[in-house]
């Protein structure tokens, strides 16, 4: 089945965060989520509950993680034991019950920026303080410095290491060899890692993403894994997401701040959502990352063409780009307050994710809107 990802569907006045947040003559290409239509599996399943008409409590049953393992053992190669799975809501609360599960108030948490926004928050949420390691930007791209992560993961107050895997908003997807130097490196100072591995379908052509926990049985026996269809099928509305630890201890320790925290159940639709997308949903992903790819060509060209001086980083991984507008003499909070208030586009300023001069463009819209957006932001006055 061929899928039309031109197709343009009016979220306005839906209770959209992405579209109803924004005036109404501005295009959104800001928070992640994307502007295109459910694959028709994931809707017939939530169709069939909802002709059920009985929305009560709901089991998490074979099915569900028959689908879950079934998925990465064929699509990544990772065989996941069931008993190892905790369900919950979403990545977010995952990553918090993560961290308050191996981290004491006081103590410190490793990350790379620029990274994923409410890392911040779920540091702060848990009396944690960050551990900073930034990740070093050349040719439009981003590479790891080892020696500073090393130093920063040998501090004995930093017990754990937030990794995001694809990266936001750098766009890499870290190979299996970047991947086991910093597992190296944490399990030589006795650091959990916590792997946000949310974007990990929406995969670039030339580039595979790995696992943290296939990398090696040491790697995986000191980790916390953090995953979701949500938003890799467009489903993020319907809230669930998995939790995968290998190491009993830690697993135990998950779920229990999962349940003090009280996300704990999920409900009937996005259990249905789940498993329709892992079963019947390949040739949709895979479509989708075509005109993904395409979108980010016609984004490089599109700059290239009318904003040469503003670099457009190379994109391995997700629908969400990252530019640098450090050669503007405003900083990128006011670029994109200018953006929004004066030309109508919508866009994330990089001081969001610990970074200034960059700006995040979310591509994950029919073509003729982001180009009417991109349109928008060349009328800005670049210098």
């Amino acid at each position: 089945m061929n899928y039309d990802f031109d197709k343009t569907i009016c979220r306005r006045h839906t209770g959209s965060v992405k579209w109803d947040e924004a005036q109404h003559d501005v295009i959104p290409l800001w928070v992640a989520d994307m502007d295109f239509e459910a694959a028709a599996p994931i809707r017939e399943a939530l169709r069939r509950r909802v002709d059920h008409g009985v929305f009560g409590y709901a089991l998490v049953g074979n099915e569900y993680y028959d689908a879950l393992t079934n998925w990465f053992r064929r699509r990544h190669q990772w065989t996941i034991d069931p008993h190892c799975v905790i369900y919950t809501t979403g990545v977010v609360p995952a990553i918090s019950a993560a961290l308050q599960a191996v981290t004491m108030p006081g103590e410190k948490v490793l990350l790379q920026t620029p990274v994923y926004n409410c890392f911040f928050s779920s540091i702060r949420n848990c009396g944690c303080a960050v551990a900073d390691s930034p990740l070093v930007y050349e040719n439009e791209t981003y590479h790891i410095d080892f020696d500073d992560f090393e130093a920063k993961a040998a501090d004995e107050k930093v017990t754990a290491f937030l990794l995001c895997n694809p990266h936001n908003p750098a766009g890499r997807v870290w190979t299996r060899e970047e991947l086991q130097r910093l597992g190296e490196i944490c399990l030589r100072h006795h650091v959990t890692v916590i792997s946000d591995e949310v974007h990990c379908e929406l995969i670039m052509p030339g580039h595979t993403f790995t696992p943290y926990a296939t990398i090696g049985h040491e790697f995986e026996a000191q980790c916390i894994v953090c995953n979701s269809p949500t938003k890799n099928f467009n489903i993020a509305g319907l809230q669930i997401a998995n939790v995968i630890v290998a190491n009993s201890e830690l697993r135990r320790r998950v779920d229990r701040a999962i349940n003090i925290n009280e996300v704990c159940d999920v409900n009937p639709f996005g259990i249905d959502a789940l498993i329709a997308a892992y079963n019947n949903c390949e040739d949709w992903l895979n479509q989708l990352n075509h005109y993904l790819w395409n979108n980010y060509q016609m984004v490089r060209q599109f700059f290239a063409e009318h904003m040469p001086h503003l670099p457009v980083t190379r994109l391995e991984g997700t629908y969400l780009v990252w530019v640098d507008v450090r050669s503007q003499q405003a900083s990128s909070a006011t670029i994109s307050h200018d953006l929004k208030e004066h030309f109508g586009v919508w866009v994330n300023e990089g001081e969001m994710y610990g970074t200034e001069g960059f700006v995040r463009i979310n591509i994950a819209c029919p073509r003729a809107t982001l180009t009417e957006g991109l349109e928008r932001m060349a009328r800005y006055p670049w210098k």
